[in-house]
């Protein structure tokens, strides 16, 4: 059947245009809903179009940059570059598919199988890069309130951490492939995802434990990492006003009066990190929670839809928080990519021949905020 147009007749479910090879993977849930406006398939195809663009510009320049420039090859920077590499392959195998579906009349326009795949990519990156954020906030925990006194991040270390990403990536998205779980077409049925609908034993447990090491445990160590960031560097600038106090000084800091202080600075990077973690993720988990606890009835097809744009929308924003923010990845665009027309200012101790590595243990004070 011809997708309608603007006036549906009477009695049309959204159920009605969708193939009939994908038909058997579609929850009963969904066919109590009638087709949405065309204008959400229009905005969602354009919207996912200029995430597309951002995602490869931005995720693609900090991949082209750590391979081009020697002194942004540090450990610290290689958990950066997997974060940007998930992310990329977010955008490239999900957004074509879900625009092609948008604007081909609103249905699932490929095969079944690449339902699947395509579900199974997403929640491959999707939680590769979660628990790389989890990743990099604790090995900034460490370079920031352990210095000197904790292990050092080499490498290897950084290659280990990126590895076991993607290991428990693909390790949590195979199981629906053999029985435990499944993935289906959700929403308005122009992509695929996890079944969080099914209330049996078997999708519920599987559901459950990807709720629970997927999103709770990264949560833990984010908020945690960043949290006790911030009480060590309050605890440090205490420390350094005692001082100043004893030594009858204003400030130990040079140009200390005009600047805001370095906890504030940290405070705020923390909480928008969180923040920013917090609004993209944990909407599309709060549907999925709400599906696995039978709570259905607010569940209709744009309310799943949006969290899952949100979701995704976060490989959009991570490498501009995580990297091109960064005073050595903008320094990197300034020596090779001028054509951004970003200029920073390249410190002898920062010029390409300085390979010491932002892995290293020892910060200074005013660095902390930078870090974090």
């Amino acid at each position: 059947m011809a997708a309608p147009g603007f006036g549906y007749p009477e009695g049309t479910k959204i159920t009605d245009f969708v193939p009939a090879e994908i038909l058997p993977l579609v929850h009963e849930h969904w066919y109590q809903f009638p087709p949405v406006n065309p204008m959400w398939h229009f905005l969602l195809g354009c919207i996912y179009i200029v995430m597309g663009f951002w995602s490869i510009l931005g995720n693609g320049v900090v991949v082209y940059l750590f391979f081009k420039s020697d002194t942004l090859k540090t450990p610290s920077n290689f958990l950066v570059v997997n974060l940007a590499l998930s992310d990329l392959i977010m955008l490239l195998t999900n957004f074509p598919f879900f625009a092609y579906n948008c604007f081909s009349g609103g249905v699932w326009m490929s095969s079944a199988f690449y339902c699947e795949l395509y579900a199974a990519l997403g929640a491959v990156t999707g939680v590769c890069s979660i628990w790389t954020l989890a990743m990099i906030s604790a090995d900034r925990y460490n370079v920031i309130c352990n210095g000197f006194n904790g292990p050092k991040l080499t490498k290897g270390k950084a290659g280990v951490m990126s590895l076991t990403c993607w290991a428990m990536a693909i390790g949590w998205a195979i199981p629906p492939f053999v029985g435990w779980g499944k993935y289906i077409p959700e929403g308005i049925l122009d992509s695929c995802s996890y079944d969080y609908l099914t209330l049996d034993t078997n999708t519920r447990s599987y559901n459950m434990c990807i709720f629970a090491f997927d999103f709770f445990v990264p949560l833990f160590i984010i908020v945690g990492s960043y949290t006790f960031i911030v009480k060590a560097i309050c605890a440090h600038e205490a420390a350094m006003r005692k001082q100043a106090e004893k030594m009858n000084v204003k400030s130990l800091r040079s140009g200390d009066d005009s600047a805001e202080s370095a906890e504030i600075r940290i405070a705020k990077t923390a909480i928008f990190n969180i923040c920013l973690w917090l609004c993209c993720w944990t909407p599309y988990a709060l549907v999925t929670l709400m599906g696995v606890l039978g709570r259905h009835d607010n569940i209709t097809p744009l309310m799943t839809m949006l969290p899952a744009l949100l979701a995704k929308s976060a490989s959009c924003y991570t490498p501009f928080v995580y990297a091109v923010g960064h005073p050595k990845f903008r320094q990197g665009i300034t020596i090779h990519m001028p054509w951004f027309c970003i200029t920073e200012d390249t410190p002898k101790k920062l010029a390409p021949t300085d390979n010491k590595s932002d892995g290293d243990n020892s910060t200074q004070p005013g660095d902390t905020a930078e870090k974090a």
